[in-house]
């Protein structure tokens, strides 16, 4: 009875601790009248409002309700049981809702609205409705006939076919509007809208409330995932339950950054209103970085210093002159073609508009000196200007023969290295203009020799941190199916997070090719009391504090939760299970088996962390969070 009364409270309390939850919609913060890098967390923090206003959570939980999560009747049914059977109900639920929007209004509705119209509204549901009805059929096979042990399998399989929900939870917020436009113009759509409600579930729910349930539904896959591999004890199908929870956290992810992105499409659209004599694009010069106000000085025209309005973009920065509410383009500063440096001229304490730093063209044309307000502002923009620089030519842009430049994939593009998703709709990452190989910037500079074929890399979604407790995590210690899983010892030594392979060879494991161990906890229990050195000449040290037990307070700083009156409160810490190369400053850049400490979660998939000192944004999906 507590087995299941514990798990049970778990589902509640998830529900209502809605922002460590549920990757869905984020609330909009208000930002100044200058979108300066000062406003640091827009990006992070503010892309949609939908979730609060609709109360999206409680309508998809009020649809998806469970046998389980009503009754708890059946007692001597273990937690992992429960995890299947909600993931197979849920689903059915999810999918019985969608052929109700089909039925009940996308069809009548027909009749009342034009051919855009519908298309505008209901977005690519009928595409929906096919691919859960043959999602629903292969779980409940899988859960009801195979005792799931081929479920991950079935999740793998399917990450490819619900990427099209990129599309519609980057357009939904589009498509709700279109409908309270037409409603509110035509007395008979409203009115057939209640009598499609009363038919589909007795008025309880509006179209305008069902919209917004797709785009729940299919953030969740993932949690439901990581609720069941906490669950499962066999460690073959933990194994390969972690390789779709992986799957689904990359599915998340993009979905995620594919909302991101348009939004910024609409805030680059804004731009291009608001400026005046412009002669390209702006979606040519990539995201946004910031706006404000500077002092320019030519290198021409040395003595003249012209005010001036700067918006900073991926690959170019745009000088303007304010012209009432809109601007006038004055110049157009390609970076692909600019260095920056900052001014070794000491700062004047106290005197404003004294701050500055150079933007040099490479080849001897125009320069110019930037002028800011404040020290501080000075260091935010000169930061972003690196940043920017940085990206377009990235250190290991040309490693191994390639040339790599930063690109905008038409096509859904995974990682060559990784095999992660290039994420969101424009500048995703960087492809070899040689050979065509397409790769995150974390993932620059492993990639095999440029024109090879044949090379596996590692697979990151494989790859095992073991945490040096006594024994490997459930589910790592042998073979899954056809995967063979790499494991690591991560170690704390000199306050840095370091790792250690462990080999195996005539089916023993060992370190030092000297010593061979038949498991790899004897291997763990002897190197307790023997020297790593054995193995790595500059690692002096035995193991010695597993990673979850106590050290009567001598944790390093990096990974303590005490905090202190001028620090952030830390919700929590994870582990980087990959490396992450921030594209902006307001980005926290992660090294495999880095701790971090976690400040806040947004429900757009981005958390706020600190690593040796450093503050920033990350992908929730690069990091396990510690119990």
């Amino acid at each position: 009875m507590s087995l299941i009364f514990c798990f049970v409270c778990k589902l509640q309390q998830d529900r209502h601790d809605r922002p460590t939850q549920v990757l869905t919609c984020v609330f909009v913060h208000g930002c100044d009248s200058e979108n300066t890098p000062e406003d640091e967390d827009d990006l992070y923090a503010a892309v949609y409002g939908l979730e609060d206003e609709y109360a999206g959570l409680e309508i998809y939980e009020d649809l998806m309700r469970t046998e389980q999560q009503t009754s708890m009747k059946q007692a001597e049914v273990d937690v992992r049981s429960c995890c299947l059977s909600e993931i197979k109900q849920t689903e059915e639920r999810y999918t019985e809702t969608l052929e109700s929007i089909e039925k009940y209004f996308l069809n009548p509705l027909k009749k009342f609205f034009s051919a855009a119209e519908i298309d505008k509204v209901f977005l690519n549901i009928p595409d929906l409705v096919k691919l859960h009805k043959s999602l629903m059929v292969d779980l409940q096979d899988s859960i009801l006939n195979k005792n799931a042990l081929n479920l991950h399998q079935i999740f793998i399989s399917y990450k490819d076919r619900l990427l099209i929900y990129g599309i519609y939870c980057s357009q939904v917020e589009i498509a709700i509007a279109v409908l309270d436009l037409i409603v509110k113009e035509k007395e008979d759509v409203r009115l057939k809208l209640e009598e499609c409600s009363k038919r589909a579930n007795n008025g309880k729910f509006s179209l305008r409330d069902l919209l917004v349930v797709p785009m729940q539904r299919v953030l969740k896959y993932h949690l439901l995932l990581q609720e069941l591999v906490k669950h499962t004890n066999d460690a073959a199908d933990r194994s390969n339950l972690r390789i779709a929870l992986d799957a689904m956290k990359d599915l998340a992810q993009y979905i995620n950054e594919v909302k991101r992105d348009n939004e910024t499409l609409r805030e680059i659209d804004q731009y291009q209103r608001s400026i005046e004599n412009l002669n390209q694009p702006l979606i040519s010069l990539g995201r946004p970085k910031g706006d404000g106000e500077v002092r320019l000085v030519s290198s021409v025209d040395k003595k003249k210093l012209d005010r001036s309005h700067i918006f900073l973009f991926d690959v170019a920065a745009i000088v303007c002159k304010r012209r009432g509410d809109n601007y006038e383009m004055k110049e157009v500063l390609d970076l692909n073609v600019f260095k920056v440096t900052n001014n070794p001229t000491p700062d004047r304490e106290g005197k404003k508009w004294c701050y500055s730093f150079y933007v040099t063209h490479q080849q001897g044309h125009t320069g110019f000196e930037l002028f800011f307000k404040t020290r501080e502002l000075k260091k935010k923009w000169l930061e972003q200007f690196e940043m920017a620089i940085s990206n377009i030519r990235p250190e290991k842009a040309n490693h191994n023969s390639h040339q790599f430049r930063m690109h905008s994939f038409e096509r859904i593009t995974s990682c060559s290295y990784c095999h992660l998703l290039l994420r969101g709709i424009f500048n995703q990452g960087y492809l070899c203009v040689k050979c065509g190989l397409g790769a995150h910037k974390e993932c620059l500079g492993r990639l095999g020799v440029c024109g090879r074929t044949g090379e596996t890399p590692p697979f990151l979604t494989e790859m095992v941190v073991f945490k040096g407790n006594g024994r490997p995590p459930d589910g790592h210690c042998g073979l899954a199916g056809v995967h063979v899983h790499v494991v690591f010892i991560s170690h704390r030594f000199s306050d840095k997070v370091k790792h250690i392979k462990i080999l195996t060879k005539d089916g023993g494991f060992y370190i030092a090719e000297s010593r061979l161990f038949k498991t790899v906890q004897e291997l763990v229990d002897y190197y307790k009391q023997h020297s790593l050195k054995e193995g790595f000449s500059s690692l002096d040290t035995t193991l010695q504090v597993p990673y979850r037990e106590p050290d009567n307070g001598n944790t390093p700083r990096a990974i303590s939760r005490a905090g202190s009156v001028f620090s952030p409160r830390v919700v929590g810490v994870a582990v980087a299970r990959y490396d992450f190369s921030s594209r902006d400053t307001r980005e926290l850049s992660l090294l495999q088996g880095d701790v971090i400490r976690i400040y806040s979660k947004m429900s757009n998939g981005w958390w706020k962390g600190e690593v040796g000192g450093r503050v920033g944004w990350f992908p929730s999906t690069y990091v396990d969070e510690e119990d």
